[in-house]
């Protein structure tokens, strides 16, 4: 049977139309883009008209405020890192979230042990960020606030606007990890608040290993990765040519298809919840119901929490690709997720999620299709939870 995949928050096809315009720079044109000789200047040229592509999608007026990295986890360890070390005379403390992605929460950490104090923000059972949490939080000595523009695990969008407006109102700059949003969400750095912003390619349907951070002329910020200074200083390596072509093009075509692609996602979104939650006794949603990404399904049922990853490898027997939480935090066996944790589920909840998400390549026929293979997986379970312990024999699909 053809295999169906909604996995696209882990990771996407790469794009015929990126691929094609990437070759070139594997096969033809692949000089060291700091060497001199004409292979090294067509490398050069290439990497600077994809920071100004990359620029004009974001609404950024000045390309060299795209830093090239190796994907969303340096970028954000760039930001938090970079900027903390360029502002720790002015203060040592710094604000984030309990729901961030773990490249954030690890940072953090780290710059803990480093003698920096962090905030982590409580959000409420939807997993929103509340203004008056941030106001409350803020001080002096502030010098970074981070909240993540949309969850990676629940689809659930910050206010990232408002959030950006009070830290700038207090000169503070403002970082938002927009791995999941970017090419899904309207984002305009023109417009909007932000200080920095963390991008990568495999999410948009470029490829894997390239990512950037956004980093606007007014924020202080030191590199951590030292070497021959490559991108004006902030992140010394060779630039991966094709991986930066791959990633403009990838940019421009989320950019340009976005306001056909997303309504599409949104009803294949909105069936899935519509059916599951409609039919299924005990089936629940994990984050906002409309505050949420278009793509994002976050899926638990009482009493077969325990049987998430049952439930994941029965779906792939039978050909679908879904995940139970972030891929990142996939080799945490048997770990809650810190991000259902925070927004009040119980332990047993928070290991048991199914994360569905939809991608460019998803059709109605494979949501249908998964509907089904769903409402034959849950009923063949038994719940080991005692919360429900008749429910399995009643996982029987109403209507």
């Amino acid at each position: 049977m053809a295999r169906i995949y909604l996995d696209n928050a882990a990771s996407t096809a790469v794009d015929p139309r990126v691929l094609e315009e990437m070759l070139p720079y594997f096969r033809t044109s692949y000089g060291n883009a700091s060497s001199l000789h004409e292979p090294g200047r067509e490398g050069r040229e290439a990497v600077e008209a994809a920071r100004s592509r990359i620029a004009t999608t974001l609404g950024a007026s000045r390309p060299e405020e795209v830093i090239f990295t190796s994907g969303g986890t340096e970028s954000n360890n760039l930001a938090l890192k970079g900027v903390a070390f360029a502002n720790r005379r002015k203060g040592r403390h710094i604000i984030t979230t309990r729901i961030e992605h773990d490249s954030v929460l690890n940072s953090t950490s780290w710059l803990e042990g480093q003698g920096f104090e962090v905030t982590y923000l409580d959000v409420d059972e939807h997993g929103l960020v509340r203004a008056e949490a941030l106001v409350s939080a803020l001080r002096p000595e502030t010098i970074l606030v981070s909240v993540l523009h949309a969850s990676n695990e629940i689809g659930t969008i910050e206010p990232i606007r408002e959030l950006g407006r009070i830290c700038t109102e207090r000169g503070v700059p403002f970082h938002t990890d927009a791995c999941q949003s970017f090419g899904k969400l309207p984002m305009d750095v023109a417009r909007d608040p932000l200080g920095l912003v963390t991008l990568n390619a495999h999410k948009i349907y470029g490829p894997k290993g390239i990512g950037a951070l956004y980093v606007r002329d007014t924020v202080r910020i030191e590199p951590w990765q030292h070497g021959g200074g490559h991108e004006f200083g902030l992140r010394s390596s060779t630039e991966n040519v094709p991986g930066i072509v791959g990633f403009a093009k990838a940019a421009e075509i989320a950019h340009a298809e976005r306001e056909g692609e997303m309504p599409r996602m949104l009803r294949l979104r909105d069936r899935i919840l519509d059916q599951v939650l409609g039919t299924v006794p005990g089936a629940y949603l994990n984050g906002h119901r409309t505050l949420r990404l278009p793509t994002n399904v976050n899926l638990g049922f009482s009493g077969l929490e325990g049987e998430a990853i049952t439930l994941q490898l029965r779906l792939d027997e039978r050909g679908i690709a879904v995940a139970t939480g972030s891929a990142c935090s996939s080799h945490h066996e048997n770990a809650p997720s810190h991000v259902l944790l925070a927004i009040g589920r119980d332990p047993i909840q928070a290991r048991g999620a199914l994360r569905v998400t939809l991608g460019r390549y998803n059709t109605e026929e494979e949501v249908e299709r998964f509907l089904v293979e769903l409402r034959t997986a849950l009923g063949s379970l038994r719940p080991i939870s005692s919360l429900m312990p008749g429910l399995a024999p009643a996982l029987e699909v109403r209507g």
